[in-house]
C-alpha cells in the first residue's frame, strides 16, 4: 500500500504531500489544477523515464519521494541488490536536476532506476493514459488470470529448474574439445600436485608448527625443564622434600587433633602433584633433542604446505577439498561420454515431467480463461460499453518458450463495438476505454480471488492500483457503475484514482483536492485531504461548476449518503 507521496519543485508543484489510506483514494480538482502531475510523479518513482523538463521553473532540481508498505517479493529484490530493509516500509526517493541528470535512493541508500523498475510490479501498477498499455503486458495478463483462477505455477517452476540444471551440465560437458583438453591438463596438474604432497590430514601444518617451535628452542626448553624438575624433585632442598617434611609434622598433629586430617590430605595431594609434574618435566627433557636436520625438514615441509595454501585454499582443509573437487571434475571430463549420455537421459526424463506439468497448467488456465471472459465481459458492459471480450491462452510447446511459469501466452482480446473483430487490448485507441476495461478486469479478478479465499485457497498479494482519467466518455448511470466497481475493488486493493465525475467522487474513502493558487506572480499547486463538509462543496462544484447553488449542495449530500449506504 502507498502510504505517502511527496513532490518538491516538480512541474507546477513547489511542495506537496499526500498521505494515502486503504481503500479508495480519489483526487479531484478544477481542470488544469495538475491532478495528473501527482500520478506522473509516482510513475517516475516506479522507474519511469525522467528529464529536466519536469523541474519547476527557477529551481535547480525536482525531488520526489514516497513510502510503501513492503512485500516479501520486494524484500527479496532489495536483498539481491544489496539494499538493507527499513522495517515494514520501503522508502523511494528520486532527484532530477534541471540538466536532466538524476539520482535514486531506496531506503536512504544509493540505488538505480533499474532497481525502481524491479520493485514497481511488487508495489503498484499505474494505469495512466500513457502508461496503461506498457504496464499491462502479457505477463500482467497471465498474472491476472492465475489470480482469478487461483492457479499456482510452483510445480512447473520446480520441473523447469531441474530440467535447466541438467541442461547446464550437458552444455558444460559439450564445450569445445580444445577447452576440454585444456581443463583436463589444468585439473590433472592441480589434483596431482595436491595428491603428491601426501597431506596426512587438515591439522598437519599445526602439528609441524608446534614441533618446529620446540626444535628451534631446544636448548632453552631443555634447560627450563631440567631446572624446574630439579627444583621440584632432585635438589637437596626440593619442593617434594619440603612438602614431605611438612606432611610428617602435620600427621603428628593429626594424631592429637582431628581438625588436621584435612590438612594432611591437602599436603599429600600437593606432594603427589609435585611428583607428577616432576615426572612430566623429566620425560619432556628426555625427549628434547637439538636436531638441525629435523628442523630443516619441518621448515621445508611447512614451506611446501604454504605454497599449496596460497594456490588452493587458506587452510589445509581447503586445499584437500579443492583437490577432491578437481579430481571429481577430472573424472567427469575423462568419463565425458558416459556422463553425457547419463545426463541426456536424465534431461529427457526431466523435460517429459515439465511437459506434463506445463500441459496441466495450460488446461487450468484455459478453463479459468473462459470463466474470466464471461465475468469480465459483463463487468465491461456495465461501464457504458458494448463489447465482446475473450481471454486467449495459447500454449507454445517448443523448447524456446519454456519458462518457470509454463509456456502459455495469455492475451485479452476485445471488440469495443458491435460487428468488429476481436483485437488485442493494445489496439484499443481510447485511453478511457482501456482504463475502464482494466477496471472491469480487476474487479472480475478480485471477485474470483475473494471466492477462492472463501474456499480456503491461496491468492496472490494485491498491490496498489492507480487509475488516471478512468471516466473519459461516460456519465450518468455508467459513471455511478464505475464508482461502485472502484469501491468493490478497493475492498481488496488500495486504489488511487483521478476523476472529473461527482458520481465517482462520492464513493471515496479518502477524498483529496488538487488546487492551484497564484502567489507572488507564480502558480502553486497543492494537495490536501478534505473534511466531510469540504467534500460536499467539492462535489457540488463538480455538479454545477463555479456557481454553487443550494440545489447542487443538496444533491451532493444525497450522493454522499447514497454511496455510503452502498
Amino acid at each position: 500500500m502507498l502510504l505517502e507521496l511527496r513532490a518538491e519543485n516538480y512541474a507546477v508543484i513547489d511542495h506537496a504531500v499526500a498521505v494515502f489510506g486503504p481503500g479508495l483514494n480519489l483526487l479531484t480538482g478544477e481542470t488544469g489544477a495538475g491532478k495528473s502531475i501527482l500520478i506522473d510523479a509516482l510513475a517516475l518513482l516506479l522507474g519511469g523515464k525522467g528529464s529536466g523538463d519536469v523541474v519547476r521553473y527557477g529551481a535547480d532540481k525536482a525531488v520526489l519521494g514516497c513510502v510503501f508498505e513492503t512485500t516479501p517479493g520486494a524484500e527479496e529484490i532489495l536483498e539481491a541488490n544489496g539494499i538493507d530493509p527499513e522495517g515494514d516500509e520501503i522508502l523511494l526517493r528520486r532527484e532530477i536536476a534541471a540538466s536532466g541528470k538524476g539520482r535514486v535512493w531506496v531506503n536512504n541508500q544509493p540505488a538505480t532506476v533499474a532497481v525502481l523498475r524491479l520493485l514497481a510490479p511488487e508495489l503498484a501498477l499505474v494505469h495512466a493514459q500513457s502508461e496503461t498499455l506498457i504496464a499491462f503486458d502479457s505477463v500482467q495478463q497471465r498474472l491476472l488470470l492465475d489470480r482469478f483462477g487461483d492457479i499456482s505455477s510452483d510445480d512447473v517452476a520446480a520441473a523447469y529448474r531441474h530440467w535447466r540444471a541438467l541442461d547446464a551440465q550437458i552444455a558444460e560437458l559439450q564445450s569445445v574439445e580444445q577447452d576440454r583438453l585444456r581443463l583436463i591438463d589444468l585439473w590433472s596438474f592441480q589434483a596431482k600436485e595436491i595428491d603428491s604432497a601426501a597431506i596426512t590430514d587438515a591439522e598437519e601444518d599445526a602439528r609441524l608448527e608446534t614441533e618446529k617451535r620446540v626444535l628451534a628452542n631446544s636448548e632453552r626448553l631443555f634447560g627450563a625443564a631440567t631446572a624446574a624438575q630439579e627444583l621440584l624433585y632432585e635438589a637437596e632442598v626440593s619442593a617434594e622434600t619440603l612438602l614431605g617434611g611438612a606432611l610428617k609434622q602435620v600427621e603428628d598433629l593429626a594424631r592429637f587433633d582431628d581438625q588436621f586430617h584435612e590438612t594432611v590430605q591437602q599436603l599429600a595431594a600437593a606432594k603427589a602433584s609435585v611428583e607428577d609434574a616432576a615426572a612430566t618435566l623429566r620425560n619432556f627433557a628426555g625427549k628434547v633433542t637439538a636436531s638441525p636436520e629435523r628442523l630443516g625438514e619441518i621448515e621445508d615441509r611447512l614451506a611446501a604446505l604454504d605454497r599449496l595454501k596460497r594456490k588452493y585454499g587458506d587452510t589445509l582443509a581447503g586445499v584437500l577439498a579443492f583437490g577432491q573437487d578437481a579430481a571429481e571434475k577430472l573424472a567427469d571430463l575423462e568419463n565425458r561420454d558416459a556422463r553425457l549420455a547419463e545426463l541426456e537421459k536424465e534431461s529427457t526424463i526431466a523435460a517429459a515431467k515439465y511437459i506434463v506439468q506445463a500441459r496441466k497448467l495450460s488446461a487450468a488456465r484455459a478453463a479459468a480463461a473462459k470463466k474470466l471472459a464471461t465475468v469480465a465481459e459483463r463487468q465491461i458492459n456495465e461501464l457504458a460499453m458494448q463489447a465482446r471480450f475473450e481471454v486467449m491462452v495459447t500454449p507454445r510447446e517448443d523448447v524456446d518458450a519454456w519458462t518457470p511459469f509454463g509456456w502459455d501466452r495469455v492475451e485479452c482480446r476485445i471488440a469495443t463495438n458491435p460487428g468488429e473483430p476481436l483485437k488485442a487490448l493494445t489496439e484499443i485507441a481510447s485511453g478511457g476505454e482501456m482504463s475502464r476495461v482494466m477496471l472491469a478486469l480487476k474487479v472480475s479478478v478480485e471477485e474470483g480471488a475473494a471466492d477462492a479465499a472463501r474456499r480456503g485457497l491461496k491468492t496472490a498479494l494485491p498491490r496498489t492500483l492507480v487509475f488516471d482519467e478512468i471516466d473519459i466518455g461516460i456519465g450518468g448511470r455508467a459513471a455511478e457503475a464505475v464508482g461502485q466497481k472502484l469501491k468493490t475493488l478497493s475492498g481488496a486493493q488500495q486504489l488511487i484514482c483521478i476523476t472529473h465525475l461527482p458520481q465517482i467522487a462520492a464513493f471515496a474513502d479518502q477524498h483529496f483536492l488538487i488546487e492551484k493558487a497564484e502567489r507572488g506572480g507564480r502558480i502553486h499547486t497543492g494537495v490536501r485531504l478534505m473534511e466531510p463538509a469540504e467534500r460536499i462543496e467539492e462535489i457540488a462544484r463538480m455538479l454545477s461548476g463555479a456557481n454553487l447553488t443550494d440545489t447542487s449542495r443538496r444533491h451532493a449530500e444525497q450522493m454522499l449518503k447514497a454511496s455510503n449506504r452502498g
